[in-house]
């Protein structure tokens, strides 16, 4: 029976596959249930970290870090216990633990393929981190099971690459969407920080899926993340120009983050052994700053909230800028997972007000609303700190639906970004992956060129003399016009150089000296595992018009030609260009 069902269900499946393929009207509809699916497990992540918090520190229907203070101090130790379950979890995964591949890493350089393994990882350990009261945001979660369902519907169904690409974004798009209620600014997460373009056969399937997250999270109990009321008035030149001296003061902050977390991390993982235990540690210094504020606790939304309607004064907001910004730099480098955006959104709203409330002071006859800083701080740090100045400046724009504002935020949020790029280079998940010794500079796809190795273009039809041989023996086997070099090898067929026919046929060479003396690129070879970029950089770095390719040992296993490198990147290249405009 079972053999049966199979039989009958197999060429079905296989037609949905070829359906799917070939139709975009299915294909969106296949983004809307990653989408969906997306959207419920951005609910179920949220309930089981607010359910952790309310376990560990007795938060009911208020947000962690709106606590006006903490009554029981003892609670706290929440915060090392937290990091020795991240220890433990990774003490029992041990040598099968490897770092897990996240939705920006998968779409740049693995085609938007991720295991489910990577993909449960994150999350759970995104939880424990929030959930005990790490300062990192669930962000990371959220992407990670939304783009990874959606990787693992794609797979199942045989996607093309590019389609897989695309439904990755549109789930984890989803995720940002359900989780702030704001399909735009998921959509565009999407298209601004996973998949890396706007292209148009993607817009369709992503704003699907968009839509259908907010749906799903709403319908599971979802609330909107900020109900701000920004104020009546007119936005003037003045506020443009104040509001993009923010958006630069942010970018430079922003930068600071990005590399104060970065030094704290590598200096903490130089400690050998006692390195394993750094979340443990790292709970513990986390205690004090909460004694201080519990706003340092958590990712920082009820505390956002709080600030907004009290609106605390100048000293008290830097205070609470500095031991945020603190407590974030430990989370991340002291080992727990998360991310920052959500933190680097209540940076942001505390860096605005503060800015209103020094201009507002400084007696120059100028008035700056500290909600409108607030959100314009807020749009500007993130956009530093996690890129997408469309992204945060759409969440805005939902989130006040203020048209008005919209001018001045996506001033200091280009401002910001441009400035971001200049100095620096790279978001924060980027800027992470470039440090482990990734080429990533962004979500862009160049997973095509990490694939277009060596070992896939190299001839394996090369002609090789031994080194040891004189003149007359060269010239016997590589007579004249039957090749333009040989490669001269040991005894063992280790590589030793190239000569070029003509050399050895010089008139003044005497028949029986010695042949190596003429061989060059002694020391220049290439890897079986070298990349499309690293053959080219090479080639132009030599002049060469044909380079050996040697395995571990020094042997040679093959040969790749200058031309045949540039023909085939150049061929890749355009098949990638016309996959971006959405003719492949």
């Amino acid at each position: 029976m079972l053999d049966g069902l199979t039989a009958w269900a197999r060429p079905r499946i296989i037609r949905s596959r070829q359906r799917l393929r070939q139709s975009e009207a299915a294909f969106i509809l296949l983004a809307a249930a990653a989408g969906a699916a997306a959207g419920a497990l951005t609910r179920i992540q949220q309930t089981l970290a607010h359910g952790l918090q309310g376990l560990l520190y007795g938060v009911t229907f208020n947000r962690l870090s709106a606590l006006g203070e903490i009554h029981h101090a003892w609670r706290l130790l929440a915060l090392p216990l937290g990091g020795l379950a991240l220890v433990l979890l990774s003490l029992a995964l041990g040598k099968r633990m490897r770092p897990p591949v996240d939705v920006v890493e998968a779409n740049a350089l693995h085609g938007g393929r991720i295991a489910p393994a990577d993909n449960l990882l994150i999350a759970v350990q995104t939880i424990i981190s929030n959930g005990a009261g790490a300062s990192v945001g669930l962000e990371a979660a959220y992407t990670q099971m939304g783009g990874g369902f959606a990787s693992m519907l794609g797979q199942w169904l045989k996607l093309r690459r590019n389609d897989l690409r695309t439904l990755v974004g549109a789930g984890a798009g989803a995720g940002i969407g359900a989780a702030f209620g704001a399909p735009l600014a998921g959509a565009f997460y999407a298209f601004e920080i996973v998949i890396g373009s706007y292209t148009p056969a993607a817009v369709a399937p992503v704003i699907a899926a968009a839509l259908t997250g907010v749906t799903a999270a709403k319908a599971l109990g979802g609330e909107p993340w900020l109900m701000a009321l920004t104020d009546d008035r007119v936005i003037a030149l003045t506020d443009y120009l104040l509001y993009a001296g923010l958006g630069i003061a942010c970018a430079l902050l922003g930068i600071a983050i990005m590399r104060l977390v970065t030094l704290a991390e590598m200096y903490v993982q130089s400690w050998g052994w006692l390195g394993r235990w750094r979340p443990v540690l790292g709970g513990v210094l986390l205690i004090p700053l909460a004694l201080v504020s519990p706003q340092t606790l958590s990712a920082g939304h009820g505390a956002l909230h709080l600030n907004l309607v009290l609106q605390p004064a100048v000293h008290v907001l830097l205070v609470l800028l500095g031991l945020k910004i603190a407590a974030s730099i430990i989370s991340l480098s002291f080992g727990f997972r998360g991310g920052l955006f959500f933190a680097s959104l209540f940076v942001g709203s505390l860096a605005g007000q503060i800015f209103a409330g020094l201009v507002n002071a400084a007696g120059i006859g100028l008035a700056v609303s500290p909600t409108d800083a607030a959100l314009v701080g807020m749009a500007a740090l993130s956009v530093s700190i996690v890129g997408g100045p469309m992204t945060l400046a759409l969440l805005m724009l939902e989130t006040t639906h203020d048209f008005a504002l919209m001018g001045v935020v996506l001033t200091a949020a280009l401002l910001s970004s441009a400035l971001t790029r200049e100095l620096f280079g790279y978001s924060f998940s980027t800027w992470r992956l470039h440090v482990r010794g990734s080429a990533i500079r962004g979500p862009r796809d160049i997973g095509w060129a990490s694939s277009l190795t060596a070992g896939r273009m190299m001839r394996r039809d090369w002609v090789q003399v031994p080194e040891t041989c004189p003149v007359d023996v060269f010239r016997a086997r590589v007579p004249l016009g039957s090749a333009s070099k040989a490669l001269l090898v040991d005894g063992e067929g280790r590589y030793r150089g190239i000569v070029p026919t003509a050399a050895a046929y010089a008139a003044d060479l005497a028949p029986d000296a010695p042949i190596a003396p003429l061989a060059c690129m002694k020391d220049e070879v290439l890897r079986p595992q070298d990349d499309a970029h690293a053959i080219i950089a090479q080639f132009d770095r030599l002049s060469a018009d044909e380079l050996a390719v040697v395995d571990e040992a020094g042997v040679v296993v093959g040969v790749v030609t200058e031309r045949h490198a540039r023909r085939r990147y150049l061929h890749e290249l355009e098949n990638a260009q016309r996959t971006l405009f959405g003719e492949g």
